[in-house]
Parts: structure tokens; sequence; C-alpha cells
């Protein structure tokens, strides 16, 4: 009886892993990362939006539009056939924690739709990256890792404010 359970969460398990290819589970993690991100962006009082540990970072608003120019720079370059417009998004960025909440929002959400639209074999093709030759693959990796890096500054910055931040939102 031992065996056969043994067995059966193999089977189950590497079914499951089988009907997960790469892009639906970097899909997933995106989904996992915008409710984290938001999480962690609306437990930061309105008042503390421009707040800054020390003189030479960003405030907590601009973190959080920084993320979203990078994500739409990548996400619009490499995933879709549209320019990418940056002085669109920083001659009138939104102003305010709604905003910018919402605005951060159908970021993701915008780049969540390019990806999916992207045929799974097109995430091999090489690509001209100022950093040199790369897959989208890699465009997929530094998206996520760019988002994280930064979510990891304004964790911190919640923290010194003594705001807890929301709980981890991972795979």
């Amino acid at each position: 009886m031992n065996k056969l359970l043994i067995l059966l969460c193999f089977l189950t398990a590497t079914l499951g892993a089988q009907q997960n290819n790469p892009k639906d589970a970097w899909l997933e993690k995106w989904q996992n990362s915008k409710d984290y991100l938001v999480g962690i962006a609306e437990a930061m009082p309105e008042e503390k939006y421009n707040y800054k540990p020390t003189e030479r970072q960003m405030t907590f608003g601009d973190q959080l539009l920084h993320i979203r120019r990078n994500m739409l720079w990548l996400g619009t370059t490499y995933f879709t056939t549209n320019d990418f417009d940056r002085k669109s998004l920083t001659v009138n960025p939104p102003q305010g924690k709604e905003a910018i909440v919402k605005a951060i929002t159908e970021s993701f959400d915008e780049v969540y739709g390019y990806v999916q639209a992207s045929p799974e074999e097109s995430l091999s093709e090489t690509i001209s990256f100022f950093a040199g030759p790369k897959s989208k693959y890699q465009i997929l990796n530094l998206l996520q890792d760019h988002v994280t890096h930064h979510r990891g500054q304004i964790i911190v910055y919640l923290n010194l404010n003594d705001i807890e931040p929301p709980s981890f939102v991972g795979w």
C-alpha cells in the first residue's frame, strides 16, 4: 500500500508538471508578483508615497512608477510589434496612491496579455538587446527580476515606517 501511494504521488506530480509549460509557469508567477506588489503598494499610506530613506534613493511612489516603465518597455518592445513610447510615461505620470496602484495593476495585466499572446516557440528566439543577444525567455526572467529587485527595496520602506508588509505571494 505504501509503494502504491508513493507511485500515485509521483505520477500526479509528473502529470501536473507536464501540463505547465514554461510560459504558463511564468504567467502564473507574474500574476502572483502583481498581487504581491499591489498589496505592498496598498499597504503604504498615501502620505508616505513621497518617502525615501536617503536622498539618493527614489521615493516609494517613484519606485512603483520605475517598475511600471521598465515592465512596459520590456513587454512592449520584446513581445509586441508596437513601438514603445517612453516619453508618454514620463510626461504626465500618475499622481497619488490610487492612480499609481491602478497604473501598476494595468501594466502588469498589459504585459501578461503580451506574453500570453506570444507563441511558446517564439520565446526561444534570440533578440537584439543592449546587453547583447538574449532569448525572449531571458527577457521574461529580466522582467521578473527587475520587479523583485525594486519590490525588495520598497518592502524596506514599509518596515522603516513601521508598516507590516503583506504576506509573501509566491508560486
